[in-house]
């Protein structure tokens, strides 16, 4: 697949039935559900758990959301979603962007991009990141040239 940046994470998507609407596509909450998935399933690969969230007391939750709905998919469908993260502070936010393309065809279905920040979990306030989320998050930035 030609992908948007190099080096993706990927996740494979197989289009269920649950995930059709009226319209007979996927429908759009299942795309943010999807964009979900692909974050944590990173973060768990890059050596960050929701019990090293929960042990350190922070969490990265999303501030801003923006997805691009280029073309529909539909149930049986072979879907990859990439992510990557495409900027870290290492003091309080990251950025992901995602591409969601269809196996067969190669055709980019969504794009998408979020902005995280940090919060204690107790408060639910932007709080700095420890230093390894700086470490790992950071670590894990590629350039988002194109």
């Amino acid at each position: 697949m030609d992908w948007d940046l190099p080096t993706p994470f990927v996740i494979d998507i197989d289009v269920e039935r649950s995930s059709i609407d009226h319209y007979g596509h996927v429908n759009n909450a299942e795309y943010l559900r999807w964009v979900e998935r692909a974050s944590w399933a990173h973060s768990r690969a890059l050596g960050l758990t929701l019990e090293d969230y929960r042990a350190l007391n922070r969490g990265m939750v999303v501030h801003r959301h923006e997805l691009d709905y280029l073309a529909p998919a539909f149930e049986g469908d072979r879907l990859q979603l990439s992510t990557w993260i495409v900027s870290c502070d290492g003091r309080l936010s990251l950025e992901r962007r995602f591409q969601l393309r269809h196996v067969e065809t190669s055709r980019t279905l969504l794009r998408a991009h979020t902005r995280f920040v940090c919060i204690d979990m107790e408060s639910c306030r932007p709080k700095r990141m420890p230093s390894c989320f700086a470490e790992v998050y950071g670590g894990a930035c590629v350039t988002a040239d194109r």
